[in-house]
């Protein structure tokens, strides 16, 4: 459950930062200095944030180890096996699902200034 929440939590902060940094882009030359100004505070407070929740995910990683460690003395070879996969491939998929989120949303973003700049 841990996992669970520490991949989100990195996913959404790239998610975010990934959003302000394509606002950052793009911003014109004449756009308000007040907005670029918080765009760049928004971006410096999200990577301190990344950088906390990569901290976050390490910290989770050993204790994962440590709970496969005493699961490998009570389960048998093949089931731990499936133990394994299934700790790996859910965080992945969990990882591609929000990933695939955030570029939908990233996408409607794009198509919304499209078409407001039609």
């Amino acid at each position: 459950g841990d996992l669970d929440k520490v991949v989100n939590l990195l996913l959404s902060l790239s998610g975010r930062l990934a959003r302000v940094e394509t606002a950052l882009g793009s911003l014109g030359p004449h756009a308000p200095a007040e907005d670029k100004l918080a765009l760049r505070e928004k971006q410096r407070l999200l990577v301190a944030q990344l950088e906390d929740a990569k901290e976050l995910k390490e910290h989770v990683g050993r204790r994962e180890e440590a709970v496969g460690a005493m699961v490998a003395r009570y389960l048998p070879a093949e089931h731990l096996q499936d133990y394994q996969h299934f700790v790996k491939m859910k965080s992945a998929l969990i990882a591609e699902q929000r990933e695939l989120e955030e570029k939908i949303k990233l996408g409607q973003e794009q198509l919304r200034r499209l078409r407001e700049s039609l």
